[in-house]
């Protein structure tokens, strides 16, 4: 590389430092790590334009997905999102608290509980959520259009071995 990136540097002291090991798997780990971080950066920012944070956007998303009437469980929403049940209920009773979703007992079982989007939380996730499209168009659109499709190809195969 004419210009190592802070990835190929690592890459350097590490086999200088550790010959006996083959560092190319950081090669790819690595920047996937730093590629991953810089776009939760870039999302996370569109998100906030909204008042929303990262799994405030995904809940709602949730609800969103789920069509008409737009509930779900708190376990159907933990299982639907990158949130822990136990995250859950601090994130629902700040979307309850913002009119974005309300809560009420499900109903023929009084114990459990379905979170529904109200129609400021339908307006504030379909705004967010138009806004996000075009962030993640304008950040493919970084790479070459086969490139892109390759890139989607490989991980699709990628996480299919990762994930049960």
């Amino acid at each position: 590389m004419e210009h190592p990136d802070h990835v190929s540097r690592i890459q350097q002291e590490w086999r200088r430092e550790r010959p006996d090991l083959d560092v190319a798997p950081q090669g790819v780990i690595g920047r996937l790590h730093r590629v991953a971080a810089r776009l939760t950066d870039e999302l996370a920012t569109v998100y906030a334009e909204h008042g929303l944070g990262e799994g405030d956007f995904d809940v709602l998303a949730a609800l969103r997905r789920a069509g008409e009437p737009y509930e779900r469980t708190p376990g159907e929403l933990a299982e639907h999102t990158m949130i822990t049940t136990g995250g859950m209920t601090k994130r629902l009773d700040r979307l309850e608290r913002s009119g974005l979703v309300a809560r009420r007992a499900a109903e023929g079982d009084g114990r459990g509980r379905v979170v529904a989007l109200t129609p400021q939380g339908r307006t504030a996730i379909d705004a967010a959520f138009t806004a996000h499209m075009a962030n993640e168009k304008r950040l493919v659109e970084e790479l070459d259009p086969a490139d892109a499709a390759a890139l989607e190809r490989i991980l699709t195969r990628w996480l299919a071995t990762l994930e049960p």
